[in-house]
Order: C-alpha cells, then structure tokens, then sequence
C-alpha cells in the first residue's frame, strides 16, 4: 500500500501537468522503492515486447515442420504412389485358404485306419481314426487349423503330433490353395477366382497288419488286467526287411478322442498314473534282464572266451573273495542249480552262473580257471546289435537306452568304481542296463537273419536299410539251436506248439527295493527253419511271484495266428 502523503503528492503534481502529456515512468516513478512488489510475479515491473529474435525461432521451428509434412506427403503421394494404389485396389480383395485333403493311412492289407469326413466343418476336412485297440500309438493324432477370436485363421495346417501323422507328416500333409474373392464398397461380392489349387497329401500304406495289431494288444490287456501288471508292449517285425507286422504299447489313448478334444477323455489320460501317452514300444526303457544273455554268447565265441561245447558247473551260486580283505566274500546267485551247462543247454535254461563266468571271468577254489568277456567287450557287442542307439523307427520320441559301463558308472554314481560283480550284473542284464521294445526286437532280428541290422519300418515299401555285423555264421547257429532247445526243452517251453517251430529267449527282470516286482519278457524268431518275423513281448511292473508273462501272451497270439492269419507262420514267401 502507498502512503497517504505520496498520494496526496501525486494529486498535485498530476494537477499541474493536465497540460502535459504523462509518461508511464512519471507514473511509476517509485515503484522500485516499494518494498510489498513481488518482483518474482512480475509485480513493479514493466511489460516488454517480445524480442525478434524470438519470433525468428518461432517462425523457424513452424517452418521445419511444415517441410516435413510436404516431404512425407510427395514420398506418399508421388514417391509411393503405384505401391499404395495397389494395396488400396487390394483392400476390395478377400482372401481365404483351400484346405487340402491329408493322406488316407491304410495298413498292409488296404483297410483304412485314417481318413477324411468332408462337410464336418465348413473350411476343412475332419480326421477319423480306426476305433479298434492298438492302433493309437501308431497312428497318433492331429491338431486341426486354428482361428483367432475374429474368426481368422492363424494358424493354416493341420499338424501331426504324434504316430505316423507327425513324423510321415511331409506325405500326409499336402499344400493348401489360396482363392481370392473381390467385393464393392458395400461388401458384396463381385467375383470370385482360385490363383492356387490346393495339393491333397499323399496316401500311406503301413506295414502293420490292424488285425493282428488288435490282437497282440488284447492279448497284453487282458492279462494285465488279470494279473497285475502296469502295461505292456509287443513288436512284430520282419527279419528280412525290417517291416513292423506289429507295434503296441498298454495302455494307449484314443486318437479320435484326443483329435476331437473330449475334455473328460483328456481328463481321464492326465489323472492315469500308468502314462497312456507313453509308447512303451519305442521310448520305454526297461532292465533286459536274460534276453541279454545271446548277445553275450555271441560276443564270447567271436572272441574265443570259450567253445560252444565246454561246460560249467551250476550249483546255484559262485562265491568270489574279497580282493582285500581275507575272509569276506561276495555271492552271486543263480535262479536255480543247472549241474553242467555248455553254451546251448546255459541259453536253454538261462543259467546265470555260466554268463556270469563267460562276462566277468571267474577263478575257482580248485584253480579252474574261466577267461571273461569284461566289460568293454560287454558293451562292444551289445552296441553291435544296436543296444544303446536309436533304432531309427518312424516314431518319436525314441530313446536310446543305457548300457552300464566304468565311465557310466563314474558319471551316475558319487563311488564311481567299478567292480567284478558289476560286470556279473551286467552280463545277465541287470544292474543299470536300460532297453526298449523295439531295440530288443531289432537285435533278435539280426540274430535271426544272421547279422544284419536292420532299421525298423512302419511304411509297406521296398526300401531295406541295415549294417551288416561281422560274427561268423557257425556262432549264430550256435545261438539258433540254443534259443530253440529253450522251446523244446527250457524257460521258453510254453511256446513249443504244433503250429508253428519258435526260437525263444525268455527274461525276467527284478525291480523295487525289496524285489517285489518284475518285467517278464520273452523274445524269439519264428519259423525256425527259416525265420520269418522277430518278435518281443513285455509285460510291465507285475508282481514277484507271478508266474505268467510275456511268454503266455506270445503263445497267445500265435495260436490265434494260426487260425486268423496263418500266411505270416509259414516258412515260404
């Protein structure tokens, strides 16, 4: 506030200037002695014009920004003009996919186990699977195209996700076409053109036969059901070609249940603890147990361990000392005492005490003295017959299995050493050794055939991939006869039927800590004269003192393959 007296001057002064013009800065000339300004508001000051430098940089920034609009519009307008026209003129142009038709799937005899039902959705073609038993993991299943939430596809093949729709998908699936529909402004149709036929997949003929497929899988049901056991699997496969007459795995899922997506089935596969999902024929692992025992008979003659005709005497048991501390011994046991067993009579009635000595080697109180294989011979022949590889089946996944070494040893286990009873478990097919189904029905097949090894096929064609191993044909003989004499007189004599001569290798697996569980193979080659098919057969997790396995399901199916396919038990083409 101004005091009264500076007003009052003010007054006076103002009155005897009215004939003079007055100037702001008579106005305010003590406004800078007026302490209640605040100058930070500009209170007390003078207003100035704007500067022209100012203006200047004003002027200037519009104008930069004016010449970039000018430039974006000549590069859209004039640089860009054909290329836009174009998308404008396409922007009248609907396009939509010609969903090709996938590849009917048929087995060895034409019956059709995968095909197509047109008119069941309005773009494309819905599979349909074979509904009987067995077929599932084999077959596998598709995932149809798939739209996002405006109803377009993202997604514009159907994709195989397992069996042979996933890994034949190259054949099966095709190459969809492309059609292109024009339409005015008020989104009518004007015309409508095909620029890319559609390419339907091509057809696939199996190896398998469905109805024998069927069988073996009921087979392996039934007494999975009646006994106990967990699950189960059987291959089929030809010793010449390596065609597959026949694959399972226990328990198995629907195909057409998980390509419809019906939610209580899916539901009911993820709550099974026995793994439906899981092809037990190719990616499951088990112990060998004896079917190791030819491999090991093998590999002992061709490195001259021991004659065919030189026995050894079981008395149930071998007992080897401690190498340091005197006194201490380990026990390594036989099933049951054989008395003397040479090469065939051991295959015969699998006796462990003679493969125990031919793997490891062993010394006796009296001095007898029998030379061992070891363990890196162990490992060399059982790698020839294809053990610890993928066999190369048109199946995924597949695994490869394991075969117990030192350097295995080092890797699995914190004491790493290896030791002799670890090359005496190895030899029978224990301690970590791992296999498949089909590994095992690989290995029958090149002793059948002789020594080649043949990649397993799922497709009816005449291409036949093997290698050949370098084992003298006398020691497979060797090995014939015993696998033989198991049937007519050993572990494998509930194959011994009229209907047909089988070679058999039966095992029997321990599992759990107290061995209250057991895998029961049996593997073999039929006709004998002239073997046809391999075949292997495993019954999954059973209990200890069962007595019924794999054997009995093979002599199941042979017998129904007697009267229901009797073509496969003859010894000619």
């Amino acid at each position: 506030m101004f005091p009264k007296y500076r007003f009052k001057k003010i007054r006076e002064y103002l009155k005897s200037r009215t004939d003079k013009e007055i100037y702001p800065d008579e106005i305010f000339l003590d406004s800078s002695n007026l302490p209640d300004f605040d100058t930070s508001q500009f209170e007390g000051r003078l207003e100035k014009p704007i500067s022209k430098y100012t203006i200047y940089i004003v002027a200037f920034v519009f104008l930069c920004v004016g010449l970039v609009f000018v430039g974006r519009l000549w590069y859209l307008q004039v640089t860009k003009a054909d290329e836009y026209r174009t998308l404008s003129e396409n922007n009248r142009l609907d396009h939509s996919v010609i969903f090709a038709e996938r590849g009917v799937v048929f087995d060895r005899n034409g019956v059709e186990l995968v095909w197509n039902i047109a008119g069941a959705s309005d773009e494309f073609s819905e599979r349909a699977y074979d509904n009987r038993s067995g077929v599932s993991h084999v077959l596998g299943y598709i995932q149809y195209p798939l739209k996002d939430s405006s109803g377009n596809f993202y997604k514009k093949e159907s994709v195989g996700r397992a069996g042979v729709e996933k890994t034949l998908g190259e054949l099966l699936d095709g190459e969809n076409g492309l059609t292109i529909v024009e339409t005015d402004a008020r989104g009518e149709q004007k015309s409508k053109s095909v620029i890319q036929p559609s390419r339907n997949g091509k057809n696939v003929t199996l190896s398998v036969d469905v109805e024998v497929q069927n069988a073996l899988y009921g087979f392996i049901e039934n007494l999975a059901h009646d006994v106990g056991f967990v699950g189960g699997a059987g291959v089929l496969m030809d010793v010449e070609n390596g065609e597959l007459l026949s694959l399972v795995s226990f328990p198995e899922y629907s195909s057409q249940a998980v390509v419809d997506a019906e939610k209580s089935a899916l539901q009911r596969y993820q709550k099974d603890s026995r793994k439906p999902f899981l092809n037990r024929a190719v990616a499951g692992l088990y112990t060998p147990g004896s079917i190791i025992k030819p491999f090991i008979a093998l590999g002992a003659l061709e490195e001259k361990v021991i004659t065919p005709e030189k026995k050894i005497i079981s008395t149930g048991s071998i007992v080897v000392p401690h190498p340091y501390f005197e006194g201490v011994n380990s026990v390594f046991t036989d099933w049951k005492a054989h008395g003397a067993v040479d090469m065939r009579d051991a295959l015969a009635v699998s006796s462990n005490v003679y493969f125990y000595e031919i793997g490891g080697g062993f010394t006796s109180e009296t001095g007898r003295e029998q030379k061992g294989l070891g363990i890196a011979n162990i490992e060399k022949y059982v790698r020839l017959f294809g053990f610890g590889e993928q066999t190369g089946i048109q199946l995924r996944p597949e695994a490869e299995g394991t075969i117990p070494s030192p350097t295995w040893k080092k890797e699995t286990f914190e004491d790493g050493v290896w030791r002799l009873g670890d090359t005496y478990h190895t030899a029978i097919g224990q301690y970590g050794f791992q296999v498949t189904p089909v590994q095992a029905v690989r290995a029958v097949a090149a002793i059948a055939n002789y020594g080649k090894l043949l990649v397993p096929t799922l497709v009816n064609d005449d291409t036949v991939s093997f290698d050949k191993i370098a084992i003298q044909k006398e020691y497979f003989n060797i090995v014939h006869e015993g696998m033989r004499q198991a049937v007519t007189d050993g572990t494998g004599k509930g194959l011994y039927i009229p209907q047909v001569k089988v070679a058999a290798k039966t095992g029997t697996a321990e599992l759990g800590s107290k061995k209250q569980f057991v895998n029961s193979w049996v593997v073999g080659f039929f006709p004998y004269e002239k073997p046809r098919f391999a075949f292997v057969v495993i019954m999954e997790r059973g209990p200890q003192n069962n007595t019924i396995g794999g054997l009995y399901v093979m002599r199941q199916l042979l017998e129904w393959m007697s009267v229901h396919t009797p073509e496969y038990l003859e010894s000619s083409r």
